[in-house]
């Protein structure tokens, strides 16, 4: 079984080479051994997935900070790969709250966490600018040299679409310790040269690609992206393949609900 200590040195190397790596996000066991057979080196959890899942809306405070570490301490447990945890804004507004959250991941063997400057609430859905470097500057004190901490402004998840603000608050958040650096929703290729170029040599993760739409992998390679997660498109693309077989099935159509993988393949991926 891999230590905590192990995930981590393995998912530092993953960001330290010179190349770009792809880590999928995964919501449960099954889909975690899925991606392990594909090859993928490191995964990561999805709030949102885990959120659907449990029947609860993401970004809410809607699941707790024991079932999100939860979740990706399974997740290492049966693949053994490094995950990275989705862990929100750390669960609650103050520093402690945020060193409270890396110690859980760090205890629940995850390799890397992030913590966003998002609040969960809808009048005020991001810290102000002190609150959140002083939020990433604790987490990284407790994260240094023990797990993996980026540094993540969700500006543009909320109305926000300030570029100079959010290489602001990515500068202030690689300063402040955090180890990789993410902005999700970045408008284009231009705004994410312009956050690389701001934060280097620290890696940036970029979730799926410009909010454009998706561009081939070696497009974000080639302006200085290390990490590529993908957040919840996979579990989307999973209830989409539900949805139309539902609707077959509705429609009388048997055969489309007995299409697709076989339990027999999934059980076969797991332990005895």
């Amino acid at each position: 079984m891999t230590s905590q200590s192990e995930a981590y040195a393995r998912f530092r190397a993953l960001h330290e080479r010179p190349s770009i790596f792809v880590m999928p996000n995964v919501w449960d066991e099954a889909s975690a051994v899925l991606l392990k057979r594909a090859g993928f080196e490191a995964l990561a959890t999805s709030s949102a997935a885990i959120a659907f899942g449990l029947g609860r809306q993401d970004c809410a405070h809607a699941v707790s900070r024991a079932e999100a570490v939860g979740n990706g301490t399974l997740i290492g447990s049966l693949t053994g790969l490094p995950v990275n945890g989705d862990l929100e804004d750390g669960f609650g507004p103050s520093p402690d709250d945020c060193v409270a959250t890396v110690e859980a991941a760090i205890a629940g063997g995850l390799a890397g966490l992030g913590i966003e400057d998002s609040t969960a609430d809808p009048a005020r859905p991001i810290h102000d600018f002190d609150d959140a470097v002083a939020r990433v500057r604790a987490a990284a004190r407790a994260a240094k040299g023990r797990i993996l901490l980026t540094g993540r402004t969700d500006n543009y998840l909320h109305k926000s679409p300030d570029l100079d603000d959010t290489i602001r608050r990515l500068i202030a958040f690689a300063e402040a310790g955090a180890d990789v650096l993410f902005a999700p929703g970045l408008p284009d290729m231009d705004a994410i040269r312009a956050v690389v170029r701001a934060v280097a040599p620290k890696p940036v993760n970029v979730v799926v690609g410009p909010a454009s739409g998706p561009v081939p992998l070696a497009t974000l390679a080639e302006v200085g992206v290390r990490r590529v997660s993908i957040g919840a498109s996979l579990y989307n693309h999973a209830m989409t393949a539900v949805a139309e077989a539902a609707a077959a099935l509705a429609a009388g159509d048997i055969a489309a609900a007995v299409a697709g993988m076989k339990s027999r393949e999934i059980s076969g991926l797991l332990p005895g």
